[in-house]
């Protein structure tokens, strides 16, 4: 089954790296225009940038906090600007700041929810009147599986991707009358820069953890992403599709 996305114009909030590097790149190998955004990822930048410049590819980016709205707003006026609308956004940008609740700082709790929660909403946002007036839109979270089960030392990681499912549901049933379809992919561990920081024993929990053995890739997360996003999925709404290897079976 091919997948193909020419015409669409896409945004994948923190396209430098990880995740989000292999979404940009799937969906602009599917034909797709992409745009995406960053932030203090100037060697991500720099790398994507010259991926795209060799293959060819049309894109758009620039470093951008999707916490402050100023700056969310500026970037969706600029794409409208060059492309005239975003047909899907992919909500990838997080962070994390683990720590056991009695030990973690306010600020690391406030940022980590502003970041992967507020930010989603304020991307969404941004992007669903263009998607109401064309009739047409797909938006998708990146939320984790430790949103449905919890994990030790993750208090505001798990608090936060738990809210994308609990949101993408409510917005789900808001925007279906537009034909924007609204889901979340929760990816198991993936060896990303993010994930890579973890202690060890971390590791290898989730490696023993995993029944089929391996761990995903990027790539296979950014696989099931562009399918959500796709016309195969125009039926799929308020769904939250596991990527983890059985991992939280």
């Amino acid at each position: 089954m091919e997948i193909r996305m020419d015409g669409r114009v896409v945004w994948v909030t923190g396209g430098s790296s990880g995740l989000g590097r292999a979404m940009v790149r799937r969906f602009a190998e599917a034909g797709a225009t992409v745009v995406w955004n960053h932030w203090g990822d100037p060697t991500g930048e720099a790398e994507q940038a010259r991926w795209f410049e060799a293959h060819g590819y049309p894109t758009y980016y620039r470093e951008a906090d999707v916490t402050d709205p100023t700056a969310v707003e500026a970037f969706v006026q600029e794409v409208v600007r060059r492309y005239g609308t975003v047909h899907v956004l992919v909500n990838n940008a997080g962070i994390r700041a683990d720590a056991v609740t009695w030990k973690m700082r306010l600020e690391d709790w406030r940022r980590v929810l502003e970041v992967n929660l507020t930010g989603a909403f304020l991307c969404s946002r941004a992007v669903i009147p263009l998607m109401r007036a064309q009739k047409w839109g797909r938006i998708i979270h990146i939320s984790s599986i430790n949103a449905l089960r919890g994990k030790f030392g993750q208090g505001n990681y798990a608090a936060s991707k738990a809210g994308l499912i609990g949101f993408a549901k409510a917005l789900a049933r808001e925007v279906a009358a537009f034909g924007i379809t609204v889901n979340v992919v929760a990816p198991g561990m993936v060896m990303t820069p993010l994930t890579q920081t973890l202690p060890e024993p971390v590791i290898e929990e989730a490696r023993r953890e995993a029944i089929l053995g391996f761990f995903p890739e990027p790539d296979d997360v950014a696989a099931a992403v562009l399918f959500l996003a796709s016309d195969w999925a125009r039926c799929v709404t308020g769904e939250v599709l596991r990527v983890d290897s059985g991992q939280s079976i």
